[in-house]
């Protein structure tokens, strides 16, 4: 594919602060209603014709929460990140600026409604958005990401990212040895289930992902239990576990 041909139009908006059903959870949670989750979604995998998650495996490219929702919109979902995906690898310099906006905005727009300002900037990719100093830059922005880089998670266990920074490794077909040995180091792990939720698996325990979508406030060495949802449901390549 000549990415050279790979058009885009500069989007009136890169970040979304509501619609989003799983980080919209906490909204009616009492205790947790006080955040509020800006969030960037881009095309996943090579959607866009270009890799954003470089350690995705088979299953995870085919079962990707991407595709959760009312199909009725996903054509148009595509798009749109399809898009600012284009955008950030074509025009970098323009959609930081950008970004960096509307983070202040956020920030603004939460100090006004005495909110606490929250970020996930990889909600459907998996870009090393550290390399532009994004979480130094606003550090009253509580920042948090899953990934499947193991360099990352170890570099987040290690405190070598800003403190504002969380980090969830995410366990596919093809990572269980990260994943396990990420655990064993202190570190949580998301895995999806098929159906039930168990209470620990391989003795660490398991906490209920899906009430809310708030990573930094999950205790320290557990398993981040989410069921499978979308495409993921008819996944047997061994990204979901039974």
């Amino acid at each position: 594919m000549n990415k050279l041909n790979l058009k885009f139009t500069k989007p009136n908006k890169l970040c979304f602060r509501d619609g989003n059903p799983k980080t919209d959870k906490n909204k009616n949670i009492k205790g947790l209603e006080k955040y509020r989750i800006l969030r960037l979604n881009l095309a996943p995998y090579n959607l866009s014709g270009y890799q954003v998650c470089p350690m995705a495996s088979a299953g995870c490219a085919k079962a990707c929460l991407h595709t959760a929702g009312n199909p009725i919109f996903q054509k148009q979902k595509d798009l749109g990140r399809i898009n600012r995906t284009r955008f950030y690898m074509q025009d970098r310099k323009e959609f930081l600026n950008k970004l960096y906006k509307e983070l202040k905005q956020h920030q603004i727009y939460c100090r006004k409604n005495k909110l606490i300002p929250v970020a996930r900037l990889n909600t459907t990719s998996d870009i090393s958005f550290e390399i532009h100093n994004i979480f130094s830059m606003f550090p009253d922005i509580q920042f948090y990401d899953y990934t499947k880089i193991p360099k990352r998670v170890y570099k987040y266990l290690n405190k070598e990212y800003p403190s504002n920074y969380h980090l969830t490794f995410s366990l596919n077909e093809s990572n269980k040895e990260d994943a396990f040995n990420i655990l064993k180091s202190g570190g949580n792990v998301a895995i999806v289930f098929r159906k039930e939720l168990p209470k620990t698996y391989n003795g660490y325990t398991v906490v209920n992902g899906d009430e809310h979508d708030l990573r930094f406030l999950d205790p320290q060495n557990v398993i981040v239990g989410l069921k499978a949802k979308g495409k993921a449901k008819t996944d047997y390549s061994g990204f979901v576990l039974d």
